[in-house]
């Protein structure tokens, strides 16, 4: 087991966001967390990183608890995310932005290794190095977000909604990126409101609504359950 979330509960103030929520990702799987807005997805994904405090339960990466431990002793171990809405460095240039994703490291010629594979997955990238990441294209930051989430090495990618506001060609291209990372061996946790093109790639899938999982199991699972598909598919509802 690579990542465990054991009972786990966040609060914001008064408000408590995730209820005791159990969830497992093996090594080498893509699993996505698939829910509505405000249902908790986002919260998950932050906690796992360790950027908003856990109020119960834990998390256990590799069978030792992380939930104590501080956002970059998280990425040191080898957790990194690709946050929703991409947060790229506008004034920086995107060979800067992969660079400061590889902060963490020491290894120059690994990080020459793992640039070179970077720009092997997104062409776009190498032949935009030199300029300013605020002046890409929706698509262009979305790639550059997940390249830069992958300069630091890590065993497991969070990805935050990649394909939001891309269009549908681009979409496309995203996700079958992503089908090779993961067939490179990383493991990944893909949270995503294009629940058709997420249960496609994926291994296992959750359903959160309002902080709560209430459905689990084999993508193909659930993509043919009739309520995904009438919740979230739009589909079968009619029928």
């Amino acid at each position: 087991m690579m990542l465990e979330l054991r009972d786990l509960k966040v609060r914001y103030g008064q408000v408590e966001a995730l209820h005791g929520l159990n969830l497992t990702v093996e090594e080498g799987e893509l699993v996505t967390i698939l829910g509505a807005n405000g249902a908790g997805k986002s919260t998950t994904l932050m906690a796992i990183s360790g950027l908003v405090a856990v109020a119960e339960g834990g998390i256990y990466f590799k069978g030792e608890r992380i939930d104590t431990l501080r956002s970059h002793q998280v990425v040191n171990l080898g957790i990194t995310q690709s946050p929703e809405g991409r947060r790229v460095f506008g004034p920086l240039t995107v060979a800067e932005n992969l660079a400061l994703g590889a902060f963490t490291k020491s290894d120059r010629p690994a990080v020459a290794a793992r640039l070179k594979w970077i720009y092997e997955l997104f062409p776009r990238l190498y032949e935009r190095q030199t300029q300013m990441a605020g002046t890409l294209s929706g698509g262009e930051q979305q790639m550059l977000a997940i390249g830069r989430a992958l300069m630091s090495e890590p065993q497991l990618l969070l990805l935050d909604e990649p394909s939001l506001g891309l269009a549908p060609l681009l979409v496309k291209s995203i996700f079958q990126t992503i089908r090779s990372i993961n067939q490179a061996g990383v493991t990944v946790i893909l949270v995503e409101q294009n629940a058709r093109a997420a249960l496609k790639l994926a291994d296992r899938g959750y359903v959160l609504e309002v902080g709560r999982i209430v459905m689990e199991g084999p993508a193909q699972k659930l993509l043919h359950d009739p309520q995904v598909q009438s919740t979230y598919l739009g589909v079968g509802a009619m029928e």
